[in-house]
């Protein structure tokens, strides 16, 4: 069975959010599902970074391109049972075959009590299939709200006329494949380094998941703060010290 994990702080928060009520009546609750940072993440580009075991220790590789790490593979180079969670759930997923088979797997595992479920803190949707496979979920499970932040923006588009309603997705700039988010006018988040930058993109920022889970504000941009551990001496660094320095929240616990 696939293992979904239980809310973050920050997506914990969704909690308080009145549009989300009617899916977290009592006993329902927020959840995650996770796969491995990177390697799941065919589209990824300014924030591609993945653990890889060398000398029997995980270590963060970044890509030719990362201008900023991606949070969630710092944590899986800290967190051995974070990275074990996650390499379970991607095993598994990897080397099923078809649609029909990942549906069945994730339906299995869903939790019976399951309110609200990001799809990936970590990871992202790998191939086509896979991704048909989410649909299915949330079209078998509709007192359930999916979200998902993603760079696969092509297997989006190719199914874009049957995203059911509790299926709200975001298109993650900074990937390969951006320009399909202003050519099929897809809704987008950006990280920004500062507070003035989303300000002078007339952006809110979404310190707790409200913007991306809110199926009322699903055709909103948004930004969010740099976050996560960032290369040394690299301008995204630099600005994790300055948001420090200025007391703005920025970081979540996992």
């Amino acid at each position: 069975m696939l293992k979904f994990s239980p809310a973050n702080v920050k997506i914990k928060a969704l909690k308080t959010v009145d549009a989300l009520a009617k899916y977290l009546p009592r006993g329902r609750r927020v959840y995650s599902f996770d796969l491995l940072s990177g390697q799941t993440c065919p589209f990824a580009k300014l924030c591609r970074s993945k653990v890889k075991v060398i000398d029997g220790k995980r270590k963060i590789v970044d890509g030719p391109h990362t201008q900023f790490r991606c949070f969630s593979a710092s944590q899986e180079a800290t967190y051995t049972n974070v990275y074990k969670l996650r390499k379970h759930n991607t095993e598994i997923l990897t080397a099923m075959k078809d649609n029909q088979e990942i549906f069945d797997m994730l339906d299995a595992s869903l939790p019976k009590n399951a309110g609200v479920v990001r799809i990936h803190v970590a990871g992202d949707f790998f191939n086509q299939d896979y991704f048909d496979a989410w649909v299915m979920v949330a079209m078998k499970n509709p007192n359930v709200l999916f979200y998902a932040y993603t760079k696969s923006l092509r297997y989006w588009v190719s199914r874009i006329a049957v995203i059911p309603a509790n299926m709200i997705l975001t298109a993650s700039e900074g990937g390969s494949e951006d320009i399909l988010i202003e050519k099929y006018n897809l809704r987008k988040a950006v990280v920004v380094y500062s507070e003035q930058a989303a300000a002078e993109l007339g952006l809110e920022i979404d310190h707790t998941d409200e913007h991306a889970a809110n199926p009322e504000t699903a055709n909103h941009d948004f930004a969010l703060l740099i976050h996560g551990i960032q290369p040394a001496g690299s301008e995204a660094a630099a600005a994790i010290r300055e948001l420090k320095r200025n007391g703005v929240e920025f970081a979540y616990s996992r």
